[in-house]
């Protein structure tokens, strides 16, 4: 279980890095945008396209780091007022549909990125292939799968055991 975590710690880790470069990316690319605009009349030609997959990729990146840290929004006031028995149902009933719905998430964002890359879509704009990032989203959501497991396996044997 312990080494099932330590992966599952340093894969979220690795790929909330590279949502950190890809956001500053973004952060760099609209700056650019700007003075090109301003400074020489000249704005990046698809900026407003690229923004939208590299935030997508860095939201997807990033979203299994936040979940093992627990640093989601979480609405629990009413469910901390419950008996540490009910919390504990109540965890695993909603963390099995959470786990479900993210498998069935990534596996049809797999199936829709290949079917773009097939059919050879590119952005409409800058003409580059986008299905690069709907597997980076992917792999976002699958890797956050896998925290909801490790969660609810925490859950069930009453936390990481060395």
């Amino acid at each position: 279980m312990l080494s099932f975590r330590n992966f599952i710690v340093g894969l979220s880790r690795s790929l909330d890095f590279i949502a950190g470069l890809v956001l500053a990316s973004t952060a760099f690319l609209v700056v650019a945008n700007i003075l090109g605009r301003a400074l020489i009349n000249r704005p990046i030609l698809g900026t407003y396209e690229m923004v939208g997959f590299f935030t997508a990729a860095a939201v997807g990146l990033a979203l299994a780091r936040c979940a093992i840290e627990n640093s989601h929004i979480a609405i629990s006031f009413v469910t901390d007022k419950f008996p540490a028995r009910l919390q504990y149902i109540f965890e695993l009933l909603v963390g099995l549909p959470v786990f479900v719905f993210l498998a069935f998430t990534t596996y049809h964002l797999v199936l829709f990125a290949n079917r773009i890359a097939l059919s050879g879509e590119v952005a409409p704009t800058t003409q580059i292939i986008f299905y690069p990032f709907i597997y980076l989203l992917a792999l976002g959501f699958f890797v956050l799968g896998l925290t909801v497991i490790l969660k609810l396996a925490e859950l069930v044997t009453g936390g990481v055991k060395k």
